[in-house]
């Protein structure tokens, strides 16, 4: 009787663990039907825009010239007919396909009259910013077919919250747009376990990051290979989809770029040539081999660092090649003297795959590893992005409105560190401007180094540049820090202080800590 009731219990059981797999099973389909998935689909991408586009209104910093000299100032010429085109634009080392994409932005706003310098300003940013939110979006529903929920969920938690990602991604640099396509191909890209390989797609959108940014080659490099190496039809691979897809994205660049540059002009080539060969980038600055390793890499992926550590350990065999991918790219930017945060600003994706990992596995600690990550990252993105290195993005409102005086015809002297601040983009009318120029040593005759030659010799350089009261500028803009050694200057030619504005609090060198706008009366 014992042994019949005792296989009862037991056969009843084990009726309740099947039934409870078959729920299981229901719900698992039921959660993966194409009418649930589009909708998952379409919440992420809705939440993704509309925490892009606050992202976006909450950045009013500046970060490097670039983002404004190899972008929209380009741009704004190429539609309106005048602005100022830099030394690399002349040298033919800079595409014109990524500032044509702002471009087409321009004509659109010129050609429906609504032209104003307030959406020339915000527009191409916020076009940057649904490009981002649209490659985030990617990015979650990729892991979400490599991992579980759970991974996938605080991977992506860890992407969205990257202070880095924040201070960058809507901004109008050709290393934002880089990531983001660096983003989208992953989604394509055949990692282990991966559903939504597609070797076309990933390839034309590597290709797309090369023409705008040559250097992400150095990313994908070890990424191709490992395609190469793990796909069975190797000869398919190289004819049908890395030789014709390469071709055509070199072919698009050259006959745009002759097209504007109106003669042969192949931009990656120049790009080499300039930066590797001769050592151009050089000029701008040069670090010692580990700075990535000692600094660089610890700044950009901030808070997050202890948590790829951890995640490397736990991941490191099944994400070995996107762990390659990180170190072999820092590993190259390493023995490049000229050194930037944002040049490996495009590995910080593949690293939060690491740091997803980490966090999931926490378990007990999750929450309160998620809070400190969640508040860290909040303060140093909402401090950079508000803040550190927002004068010289405000001055030129101060700038612009002098667009309405006529008398006398304003004319306004930039004496800060060369490309300090954006140019005609920001003010979108014909002022007459200067700022101090560093184009770099390219071996022609008479060269020199305006911005330097200033910087040693303040009061000589004014003195020889303005003999006569006739040629003196109406407007002058200087860092605090140049005040005291050129006041003889200002005193001398009536120039009274009209305006100060905030810049940082952490001043370094050539760059104070605010900016002064002085008027000739």
């Amino acid at each position: 009787m014992e042994s019949l009731r005792s296989r009862l219990k037991f056969g009843s059981k084990e009726e309740d663990v099947k039934l409870r797999k078959r729920k299981s099973q229901l719900y698992s389909r039921e959660d993966e039907s194409p009418l649930k998935d589009g909708s998952l689909r379409a919440k992420v991408l809705a939440f993704c825009v509309v925490f892009r586009l606050i992202n976006c209104v909450l950045v009013q910093t500046s970060f490097v010239p670039d983002e404004y000299w190899q972008s929209l100032e380009v741009s704004h010429r190429m539609v309106f007919n005048y602005g100022y085109l830099t030394w690399e634009w002349k040298a033919g080392i800079r595409g014109f396909l990524y500032p044509l994409f702002f471009a087409f932005i321009y004509k659109i706003l010129h050609f429906i009259n609504y032209d104003s310098v307030y959406l020339l300003i915000w527009l191409p940013r916020v076009v940057q910013a649904l490009l981002a939110a649209f490659a985030d979006a990617k990015f979650f529903f990729l892991i979400r077919t490599l991992e579980n929920s759970d991974v996938a969920k605080w991977t992506f938690f860890c992407h969205l919250c990257s202070w880095f990602s924040w201070f960058c991604c809507t901004r109008t640099l050709t290393n934002s747009t880089e990531t983001t396509l660096t983003c989208l191909a992953l989604f394509y890209f055949p990692l282990p376990g991966s559903k939504t390989c597609s070797s076309k797609k990933y390839l034309a959108l590597v290709a797309l990051a090369v023409i705008v940014r040559p250097t992400a080659l150095i990313l994908w490099f070890p990424l191709l290979i490992y395609h190469f190496w793990q796909d069975e039809r190797k000869l398919r691979l190289i004819t049908h989809d890395y030789v014709p897809i390469g071709m055509l994205a070199v072919l698009t660049s050259a006959l745009v770029d002759c097209l504007f540059y109106e003669k042969w002009t192949l931009v990656q080539l120049n790009f080499l040539k300039f930066n590797i060969f001769h050592g151009v980038a050089d000029f701008y600055g040069s670090h010692p081999w580990h700075w990535y390793l000692s600094q660089g890499f610890a700044v950009v992926i901030g808070p997050h660092l202890p948590f790829f550590l951890h995640g490397c350990a736990l991941a490191f065999r099944r994400y070995k090649i996107l762990l390659v991918a990180v170190v072999w790219t820092i590993g190259v930017y390493s023995f490049l003297p000229h050194k930037e945060f944002r040049f490996i600003y495009p590995v910080l994706p593949l690293c939060m795959v690491f740091c997803g990992t980490s966090l999931a596995h926490l378990k007990a600690w999750r929450r309160a590893a998620a809070v400190a990550l969640l508040v860290s990252n909040l303060v140093l993105a909402l401090y950079t992005g508000l803040i550190h290195q927002r004068g010289t993005l405000d001055v030129m409102s101060h700038v612009r409105a002098l667009c309405d005086v006529s008398d006398p015809q304003p004319d306004i002297l930039f004496l800060m560190p060369c490309h300090s601040t954006p140019f005609y983009s920001h003010i979108h009318c014909p002022l007459k401007m200067r700022f101090l120029e560093c184009p770099p040593d390219l071996g022609e005759e008479g060269y020199f180094d305006e911005a330097e030659r200033f910087f040693n010799e303040p009061l000589q350089w004014l003195k020889d540049s303005f003999p006569y009261k006739s040629s003196l500028p109406t407007h002058v803009a200087l860092f605090d820090v140049l005040e005291k050694e050129i006041s003889v200057f200002l005193k001398g030619n009536n120039f009274v202080r009209t305006a100060e504005i905030f810049h940082t609090h952490v001043p370094e060198g050539r760059v104070g800590g605010s900016i002064f706008i002085y008027e000739r009366h």
